[in-house]
C-alpha cells in the first residue's frame, strides 16, 4: 500500500505564492506519475498538474504559466510552486500517484490509484 502524505498550503491574499509537498513512501514504481488535483464544494475534482518520470507534464489551462510542478524521483517526493495565486486558485489540494504510464492522456482523478489527504489553499482577494 502507497502512501502519501501532503504539506504546505495554506492562506495567502491575491498575487502572492504558496508551495505544496507530497511524499510517497513505499514500492517507488507506484509513483511513476504524480499529481496534483483540486476541489471545492459541489464541483468536481479536477486535475492542475501531472508529471511523470519519463519527463511527460501536463498542466490545466487555469494554472500555466503561474503553477510548476516537479518531482524528486529519487525520493517519490512531488512539489507544486504556485505563483500569482488568484481568489478562484481556493480550493482542497489533493496529491495523486499511479504507476500507469500514460495516465495523463486523459488526466482523469478516477484513473489514479494512491491519493494524500488533502490540504487547504485560500487566496483571498
Amino acid at each position: 500500500q502507497a502512501l502519501l502524505v501532503q504539506s504546505g498550503g495554506g492562506s495567502v491574499q491575491a498575487g502572492g505564492s504558496l508551495r505544496l509537498a507530497c511524499a510517497g513512501s513505499g514500492a517507488s514504481g507506484r509513483f511513476f506519475c504524480m499529481a496534483w488535483f483540486r476541489q471545492t464544494p459541489g464541483k468536481l475534482r479536477e486535475g492542475v498538474a501531472g508529471v511523470c518520470s519519463d519527463g511527460s507534464t501536463k498542466y490545466a489551462d487555469s494554472v500555466k504559466g503561474r503553477f510548476t510542478i516537479s518531482k524528486d524521483n529519487a525520493n517519490n517526493t512531488l512539489f507544486l510552486e504556485m505563483i500569482a495565486l488568484k481568489p478562484e486558485d481556493t480550493a482542497v489540494y489533493y496529491c495523486a500517484a499511479d504507476p500507469s504510464r500514460g495516465i495523463l492522456y486523459h488526466f482523469r482523478p478516477e484513473d489514479f490509484t494512491y491519493w494524500g489527504q488533502g490540504t487547504q489553499v485560500t487566496v483571498s482577494s
